[in-house]
């Protein structure tokens, strides 16, 4: 009973359009009870649409976007194809989609894993891309005979991970290509967008449609690389340490002049007494530069001198002995070989004097223990 209230209604019904109420619908069927058209039904094609006919697989007329009222006359490939050499009225079967000719933008692409390059400053590193696209049905026909095929309906979806992957390969190809280094590559996301645009429009075209926008949003490195460069960046900014040091102290006499300026009587003597301590610092700085900036080289080339050790002779049993340096000194007199009153002589004294009236030698003595009693 359903099947025979079905075929009924749709005997009356001789309107064929699309009212596409999503998104992201690309291809849609006409529903109609056995495929059957009526001869004279009308035809609403809406703008950013076309209609293709099919006859048993094959593509036969398609309509740009208007209003038609089907006849023979204004479907002759279906017409040939069926084979109608007279204008019958009688129903007819052939399937009927629409297509969505309109623009589907901001659709994603990305690398699923990093792409290894070759870089000329840090060799070989891992990069990752990501970006968008926009992409629209250019032939209705191609597209319906060759990818659709007879879905009564088809999305964006469908085809989207086959398009990401190939913006993704010839992507990324173009980047390895261009051999330009990785710190200018941000520099270039214009021209890498034309130039992949142009590189994979004509293998868009091979399946019906039309590549109208590529972008590449961000081309990334490893986070390790980056915080590397992150660290790299931060010693060149801070690189010139007098600079940075007369802009700090730039700042501190500004701060001064506000309180100077808020804190009357009193925050005017402390901030004349800061600006004063300020500019005398600054002063240094500038002439500290000055300076380093001059000496920097001998200072790199040249070693610092050898530091003094003073020495002492030792007269012991009439003799002379030595020299000796302060820390064989200290110990013959903790093993009591010199004593306070044994003559010393180092260079720079005018004459042989007692050890405990050297001011070097007179501390040593104080730090050694006294004789044991009864020796």
């Amino acid at each position: 009973m359903m099947g025979i209230f079905n075929k009924l209604r749709n005997e009356f019904i001789d309107i064929i359009e699309w009212v596409d109420e999503s998104k992201d619908t690309i291809v849609w069927k006409f529903p109609r009870y056995q495929n059957e058209i009526k001869m004279n039904a009308k035809l609403t094609v809406r703008e950013s649409q076309m209609a293709v006919f099919m006859n048993e697989g094959t593509v036969a007329d398609v309509f740009a976007p208007g209003m038609y009222t089907l006849t023979t006359q204004n479907m002759p490939i279906l017409s040939t194809l069926r084979g109608w050499k007279y204008g019958f009225n009688s129903p007819f079967k052939a399937d009927v989609f629409f297509v969505s000719t309109r623009q589907f933008v901001n659709q994603k692409w990305g690398t699923k894993n990093p792409i290894m390059l070759r870089d000329n400053e840090f060799g070989p590193v891992r990069l990752r891309a990501f970006g968008n696209y926009a992409f629209r049905v250019q032939d209705a026909g191609l597209f319906v005979k060759t990818i659709a095929a007879t879905n009564p309906t088809f999305t964006v979806e469908d085809i989207n991970e086959q398009l990401r992957n190939l913006a993704v390969s010839r992507g990324m190809d173009a980047i390895a290509e261009s051999k330009i280094p990785v710190l200018d590559l941000a520099a270039n996301y214009d021209e890498f967008s034309v130039f992949i645009t142009d590189k994979i429009k004509s293998e868009f075209s091979e399946l019906g449609l039309e590549l109208t926008k590529f972008l590449i949003e961000n081309i990334s490195l490893p986070s390790e690389v980056e915080a590397a460069l992150d660290k790299r960046s931060s010693m060149g900014i801070v690189g010139n340490l007098g600079a940075y040091a007369q802009f700090q102290a730039a700042n501190a006499m500004e701060k001064s002049a506000e309180n100077q300026a808020s804190g009357g009587i009193m925050g005017a003597g402390l901030g004349a007494g800061f600006g004063a301590s300020i500019g005398s610092q600054m002063g240094g700085i500038f002439q500290n530069n000055t300076v380093q900036g001059n000496s920097a080289t001998q200072a790199s080339s040249t070693p610092p001198p050898i530091p003094t050790v003073n020495t002492y002779h030792i007269a012991i049993d009439g003799q002379q002995t030595g020299p000796f340096p302060l820390e064989e000194i200290k110990n013959r007199i903790a093993s009591n070989q010199v004593l306070r009153d044994t003559l010393v002589w180092s260079a720079g004294m005018p004459n042989w004097a007692r050890a405990d009236s050297v001011d070097e030698l007179k501390a040593l003595f104080s730090q050694t223990p006294p004789p044991l009693p009864g020796n």
